[in-house]
């Protein structure tokens, strides 16, 4: 496929390299120049430039933005218009280019844009499914899924260090635990995998863990306090066995 990248940041340039591995012809744009002969034009800026730049595409060619936040509007002068988002984080080809297998990626759009994006996705290993409602929602699992699952980890370990565990050691130790919950999550279903005190329903272990939290990180208190309870919710949707 012969297509246009528009914005060389981290995203962007990567795309570009691992495009023009697969085989595709790319073609990077900055305005100003006139716009190359392409069927694609991804265009892959910061989300508050988007709607600068799709103005300025001329029309013709399948228009798609790489946010996952922004829904389709600032695209809408284009017939054919679409999204094509992966999730995966991309710290730049200077660093390393990410492994794309079986990465998912969400498309939208019109029916020929999500067609070209779908190939795209899949010509570099990616596993592309729609998401035809808010993309607010959809972005927000993704934060809470990646960025949240970070923070999570970083307070575990400051009550692990509480606790008396080198502070470097702390997140290592920890990791091997937050993976294999969140690896059986994803194969089980997240019910079946929650474990713990609160889905046995040991009320005082639990009360002990909210007493120790609030004497010594007690900044901590309310997080695990409400995240116990949505815990809870999450197991009475349906009966656990669990018995650890």
């Amino acid at each position: 496929m012969k297509l246009g990248i528009l914005g060389q940041g981290r995203l962007g340039s990567s795309m570009s390299l691992l495009l023009r591995a697969a085989g595709h012809e790319v073609h990077t744009w900055v305005r100003g120049q006139p716009f190359p002969d392409c069927q694609l034009a991804w265009i892959c800026v910061s989300d508050g430039a988007l709607a600068e730049v799709a103005a300025a595409l001329p029309p013709g060619p399948v228009v798609l933005h790489a946010s996952g936040a922004t829904d389709l509007s600032p695209l809408s002068s284009h017939a054919e218009h679409g999204s094509l988002h992966p999730l995966q984080s991309f710290p730049g080809p200077e660093v390393a280019l990410p492994p794309l297998g079986g990465v998912p990626a969400a498309i939208a759009g019109t029916p020929r844009a999500r067609a070209l994006a779908r190939q795209l996705a899949e010509d570099l290993g990616m596993r592309a499914f729609d998401v035809p409602g808010d993309r607010r929602l959809y972005h927000a699992s993704a934060v809470m899924a990646g960025n949240f699952a970070t923070t999570l980890l970083a307070a575990a370990s400051q009550l692990l260090v509480e606790a008396g565990v080198p502070p470097a050691d702390a997140p290592g130790l920890l990791a091997p635990l937050a993976i294999a919950s969140i690896r059986q999550a994803a194969e089980r279903g997240p019910v079946q995998a929650l474990t713990g005190p609160h889905v046995r329903g040991d009320q005082a272990v639990v009360r002990a863990h909210e007493q120790a939290i609030l004497e010594l990180v007690p900044e901590l208190s309310e997080l695990y306090r409400i995240l116990g309870e949505h815990t809870l919710c999450l197991a009475r949707t349906f009966p656990s066995d669990e018995g650890a």
